[in-house]
């Protein structure tokens, strides 16, 4: 099975994201087909800015050290770490060469704007011809700014559709129905269970930097109770942006 099979509605593919070796083994050993990587927490472990396009070297460093972990891996390039396709192509090559299965390729950049559609296109077709699966991310709702419909109609030549933020199960069966490529959503606690996503027409479910943030809660948790203190909530990705150094 190759990683675009595990692409299924009617049972999708729970895609759980690591940031360091040990993250990526402990999720390898619980028999999980496929790992992503999640940029957050690349960066947050190498004190970087998350989606600042400064963490190149660590994200292929990553991918280098989990690539024979026997599962499929899927690297988080945020937006490729440039704007030059030729850049971006070179990039998805040098992975491909590691074994890795898919990227994902965001449009969503650190001013708060969008990629220029034509441009995003140009980097999503410069990502296609070295063998792993193109997942082309819309931050439309995270961002708050641009027309989801029109991106993801814009995008498919990718592989796979993915829109964060996206949670209404109504919103999602309507993108679902308007793209023939994989949906991909985030994981929320609170939000719609897989089989309801499935239903929906999603194939594919991340927990983006989730876990790397519930290992916060679990290790302050474990400190403060020494303390006779409560635990904390899982704390946001705001907050955890918050604490990193700032794009410069």
């Amino acid at each position: 099975m190759n990683f675009h099979d595990l692409h299924r509605t009617d049972d999708p593919l729970l895609l759980p994201n690591a940031w360091d070796y040990g993250s990526a083994a402990v999720l390898a050993a619980q028999g999980f087909p496929a790992i992503g990587t999640t940029s957050l927490g690349v960066a947050a472990v190498y004190g970087r800015p998350d989606a600042a396009g400064v963490t190149k070297a660590e994200t292929i460093e990553l991918a280098e050290a989990i690539k024979d972990l026997g599962v499929m891996v899927t690297v988080d390039v945020e937006g490729g770490f440039s704007d030059d396709p030729a850049e971006v192509s070179d990039l998805v090559a040098s992975l491909a060469a590691l074994g890795v299965a898919g990227v994902n390729l965001e449009d969503g950049r650190p001013d708060g704007s969008l990629r220029p559609i034509e441009l995003h296109q140009r980097i999503i077709e410069a990502a296609k011809g070295h063998g792993v699966f193109v997942n082309a991310r819309t931050d439309t709702y995270w961002l708050k700014t641009g027309d989801t419909r029109e991106r993801v109609s814009a995008y498919g030549h990718a592989d796979g559709i993915f829109v964060p933020g996206l949670s209404d199960l109504g919103e999602i069966a309507e993108v679902a129905a308007r793209t023939p490529l994989p949906l991909n959503v985030l994981y929320q606690p609170d939000g719609p269970t897989l089989a309801q996503l499935g239903a929906a027409g999603v194939a594919r479910v991340s927990t983006g930097s989730l876990l790397y943030r519930a290992s916060f809660q679990g290790a302050l948790a474990t400190v403060l109770a020494a303390q006779g203190k409560p635990a904390p909530q899982v704390p946001t990705y705001g907050e955890i942006a918050a604490i990193l150094p700032q794009p410069r």
